[in-house]
């Protein structure tokens, strides 16, 4: 056993996230995971402003922050250039993070746990000699897609056509340096994705480990202060009733459309729960009395509220599993990336949601259709509304027995730390 800042530990990992808030969160709750089943160390590695946005956030005394110089465009206008953005991402994060390797206190780093959205991390690591594992914290369906080369594009997200195009054959270069990892952890339920998962795990060299990056007990933690109004609001409403709308917090839909959203929540009279970034007085004026909007809410613990009766989504991942831990169904406001791929999972595949809109269509939809589609998604009185709440039931069970102790993401994660980590 070494010690690193006065704590013994088995280990000490080093994490690396994409820099886009789906991503940090994925990899700190498999971080929190880690750090929950045995002594090691993390060092969990951000840009400056991601810094200042998660800093003073919770975490486990085992997990330390450490920041990489603001080398890439600012969170905050990232959207109007993303093609720039993840340009910077490609070229220009590697160095800062090699230099930040080099001034890591002892003991020496075991491991690294990258985004496979980074791939120059892996030829970091094993220009190194350390082992790397690469986070997929996406759907693994996603995942295959983006690794067969043959693939048809009209499968793809939207924001990959035209001059972006270029992204695109970066990225796939990337996906190619995955192999030369030591194993990938994939953020997804094995039961949800069996098949796929098992075509993965034929076609890599090294191990697969579906991991579920979600924290349960967050739904039970003492509630924070600023919490506390939006709380007895929702105790305050009838079981199954409030629809929660949540469409991302990153790129948005556009002005017109947002209108259009704001009069069909108003004009369809059903009780909604709005997170809306910082402009929320705007909104509420707009959506009108019978629902509230906040600018930030705990999403997990929010779902699995009672009052909650279905999730309007921007069909990202992290908020497709929270949604189906939480048992509740989906209307789907799909934008970019795999959002896509993963509406048609949630309404195709799985047969737990609503489109508010066709994937790919760019006609703004009008409030008087919102309206509607919003009662006939609410009315849980209809036979629509009971098969997809049995459905979405189901998958629930499955979702939350796969975290369960023994369950299969559980003991994946034990496998990846004993032979991996080889931690005990």
């Amino acid at each position: 056993m070494e010690t690193i800042s006065g704590r013994t530990c088995c280990c000490h990992i080093v994490a690396l996230p994409y820099p886009g808030r789906g991503h940090i969160n994925s990899m700190m709750n498999l971080c929190k995971l880690l750090a929950s089943k045995t002594k090691v160390i993390i060092t969990f590695v951000v840009t400056e402003e991601w810094l200042g946005f998660i800093g003073s956030e919770p975490k486990p005394h085992n997990i330390m922050f450490r920041s990489i110089p603001n080398v890439i465009p600012s969170e905050l206008v990232r959207a109007a250039d993303f093609a720039g953005f993840l340009e910077a991402i490609l070229t220009k994060m590697e160095a800062p993070f090699e230099e930040l390797l080099d001034q890591l206190e002892k003991p020496s780093v075991s491991a690294i746990i990258a985004d496979t959205c980074l791939p120059w991390a892996v030829a970091v690591g094993n220009r190194r000699s350390i082992p790397m594992a690469s986070l997929w914290p996406m759907s693994a369906s996603v995942f295959s897609k983006n690794t067969n080369f043959t693939v048809d594009f009209s499968d793809l997200p939207i924001v990959f056509f035209g001059k972006e195009r270029k992204m695109l054959n970066q990225l796939r270069e990337g996906f190619s340096l995955v192999r030369k990892a030591k194993c990938l952890l994939l953020g997804s339920c094995y039961e949800l994705e069996i098949q796929v998962m098992e075509t993965l795990r034929a076609s890599f060299p090294f191990p697969v480990y579906p991991v579920v990056p979600l924290i349960p007990k967050t739904t039970l933690t003492e509630t924070p202060l600023d919490t506390v109004d939006y709380l007895q609001w929702l105790d305050s409403q009838p079981r199954r009733s409030v629809l929660y709308v949540s469409l991302g917090s990153f790129l948005s839909v556009s002005s017109e459309q947002m209108d259009e959203i704001m009069a069909g929540i108003r004009l369809s009279g059903v009780r909604y729960f709005w997170i809306a970034g910082g402009d929320t007085f705007r909104v509420q004026e707009a959506c009108g009395e019978m629902g509230l909007v906040v600018p930030w809410c705990d999403q997990l613990r929010v779902l699995c509220h009672s009052s909650i009766g279905g999730f309007w989504t921007h069909c990202g991942w992290n908020s497709t599993m929270e949604g189906v831990f939480a048992g509740v169904p989906m209307l789907t406001f799909p934008i970019s990336f795999d959002q896509v791929p993963n509406e048609k999972q949630i309404v195709d595949d799985w047969k737990i949601g609503v489109r508010v809109k066709e994937a790919g269509n760019e006609l703004v939809i009008k409030s008087e259709e919102i309206a509607i589609t919003m009662q006939i998604f609410m009315d849980l009185d209809s036979d629509e509304n009971t098969e997809r709440k049995k459905r979405v039931s189901e998958l629930q069970e499955t979702c939350r027995r796969a975290l369960a102790k023994d369950g299969s993401s559980d003991t994946s994660l034990d496998d990846f730390i004993r032979k991996f980590l080889q931690c005990s």
